[in-house]
């Protein structure tokens, strides 16, 4: 494994608040870590919590730091998370990561499990593509449309892609990611799309030994639920499914205080 030094600095990490437990917030594709700005201040009172932007991120001062060769998997993210982790010298941590941050949070728990003693996974998928036997969400046909809307009109995908995953009842968290994926540019979003809409990630899921908990929004049309009861058998760890009554793939944007809730409850808090 490749550790980059100095990942921490170019991937603006930050710990804030302060307690006995420890959460690495991971935002998912297209996002940064403003994605959690709501929960922020809740979660601050009683944890110390690290953010980060992925290297793919807009909010990301050098561009140079995304290479589209080495992020063809989640392998090279996990070793950023662990890059920055150790930079922060933190043990023990409680990762919470979003969609395709889950997975990564995953493998980053088999590599050093010293470093992640418990998996939050909101959204999270293996797989998004259909095939025999697993609903992942999406069919063949609709991700390759995805790819060619990339291309052809970027702003205008990124406007509709983000309120079709995001509750259309809260038009400022809609403008909010689409923003964030108008910031990431098209150079970025094709590969990194093709990188996360064709993972396939179920193979891991048995090898997972930490506590894991699932939480799941009632309606998302990006990861259904069949895909966290799905995980809930496969992971060998002991392993929970939350619900949260609300639509769209961003309950940390749409039903803040209900994800808050969640997480209390997960910690024990």
């Amino acid at each position: 494994m490749v550790i980059r030094e100095g990942m921490s600095i170019g991937m603006n990490a930050k710990i804030v608040g302060s307690g006995k437990e420890t959460i690495v917030l991971g935002h998912g594709y297209g996002g940064d870590q403003s994605i959690w700005d709501k929960v922020l201040p809740l979660l601050a009172s009683r944890y110390r919590l690290l953010l980060f932007d992925w290297c793919f991120s807009g909010a990301v001062k050098d561009p140079s730091l995304y290479d589209p060769l080495r992020y063809t998997s989640y392998d090279a993210f996990v070793e950023d998370l662990i890059c920055v982790v150790e930079e922060m010298k933190l043990k023990s941590t409680v990762f919470v990561g979003h969609s395709m941050s889950g997975m990564i949070g995953c493998i980053a728990s088999l590599k050093r499990p010293d470093l992640f003693t418990s998996l939050v996974l909101v959204g999270a998928s293996p797989r998004l593509l259909n095939i025999e036997g697993y609903e992942g969400g999406f069919e063949m046909e609709q991700i390759e449309q995805l790819f060619n809307s990339i291309e052809s009109n970027y702003d205008q995908w990124a406007s509709t892609f983000a309120s079709m995953v995001i509750d259309a009842s809260d038009p400022l968290s809609v403008d909010k990611f689409a923003n964030c994926l108008k910031k990431m540019g098209s150079q970025v979003a094709l590969p990194m799309a093709k990188t996360v809409f064709l993972a396939d990630y179920r193979d891991i899921l048995d090898k997972i030994e930490v506590p894991c908990h699932i939480i799941q929004t009632r309606n998302d049309v990006v990861v259904p639920i069949f895909v966290a009861k799905y995980m809930q058998g496969k992971i060998k760890g002991e392993t929970k499914v939350e619900i949260i009554e609300t639509n769209g793939h961003f309950p940390q944007l749409t039903a803040h205080l209900k994800f808050v809730e969640a997480i209390n409850r997960i910690l024990g808090s």
